[in-house]
């Protein structure tokens, strides 16, 4: 653990500064929103389902912001060549800018967590505890996820605006996502892909939920028992309802018995944890071989 007071370094960095605090606050002003749809669909463990809201759309772009410049500064002001004279081998080095970001990415969103969980709470009373402790480390696995991509695009990125672009340039495959993957499936097959009658196929289910944010919340609505889709909570409840149609592809709505097993929500953990170890990877490969000087 000879990275260890990198990793500090990096965790002190996150927490002393405005973004990390910027960040717990807009999951708690955007996750706290009761509905009656979201109240209809889990009673009490709405307040779970705040989480989920908050953290699916601010934790990508808060982790990502605050994880993107951790090497590409170094490069840029030079301190690079002070880095490397430590004692430490470049994955070493890797490990704790790493480890230390996502601890301090990880306890900006815990406590995000936190104090939504003491807010509904109070609102709403008593929630479960295992779905709660659930959605608590699938949060802080997406957080691993997106700080891995940060800090593998300021690995690889030679100045801090390609790594911003890159950044950007993510935000938006995710962002359209489901379109892409409906446009490529219809070109693939000839068959239209209408969300509000989605056709009952594996593939095209499996694709959708390949990003980290759809993996996150494919778990979280496992946990809360809402059904199996990559939308929010309450939007999966409304689709199910009968006589309601919703633009939404949830597996229950398209498919007889639950469709095939590897759409079986539990996978989408292995798809986060791919999303942590494929960057990390090949950022150390990038490093160790000098790329990234």
């Amino acid at each position: 653990m000879r990275w260890s007071p990198l990793a500090r370094s990096e965790y002190r960095t996150v927490l002393t500064s405005k973004g990390a605090w910027i960040l717990a606050l807009l999951v708690v002003l955007w996750g706290f929103r009761p509905t009656y749809a979201g109240w209809d669909a889990v009673g009490r463990n709405i307040t779970i389902g705040y989480v989920q809201i908050g953290v699916d759309l601010f934790l990508p772009i808060g982790a990502l912001l605050l994880s993107y410049q951790s090497l590409i500064n170094e490069r840029t002001t030079g301190s690079i060549k002070f880095l490397l004279g430590l004692p430490l081998t470049r994955t070493q080095i890797l490990l704790g800018k790493t480890g230390g970001r996502f601890v301090g990415v990880g306890t900006a969103a815990v406590a995000a967590t936190l104090v939504l969980a003491a807010i509904g709470l109070i609102e709403h009373g008593t929630f479960a505890l295992l779905p709660f402790l659930g959605t608590l480390v699938a949060t802080l696995l997406f957080a691993g996820v997106m700080v891995a991509i940060g800090v593998f695009v300021s690995t690889v990125a030679r100045r801090t605006v390609t790594a911003a672009t890159g950044v950007f340039a993510y935000f938006l495959a995710t962002v359209f996502w489901s379109r892409i993957v409906t446009s490529l499936y219809t070109a693939v097959t000839g068959v239209p892909v209408d969300p509000y009658d989605a056709p009952a196929s594996g593939p095209l289910f499996l694709a959708l939920r390949l990003t980290p944010d759809g993996a996150y919340n494919v778990l979280t609505n496992w946990f809360l028992g809402v059904g199996n889709s990559t939308e929010l909570f309450h939007i999966v409840y409304t689709k199910l309802e009968p006589g309601v149609s919703v633009n939404a592809f949830v597996v229950e709505a398209a498919f007889d018995g639950g469709g095939p097993w590897y759409l079986h929500p539990a996978l989408s953990l292995a798809v986060l944890l791919v999303w942590v170890v494929v960057p990390v990877a090949l950022a150390r490969r990038a490093f160790t071989r000098g790329d990234a000087l």
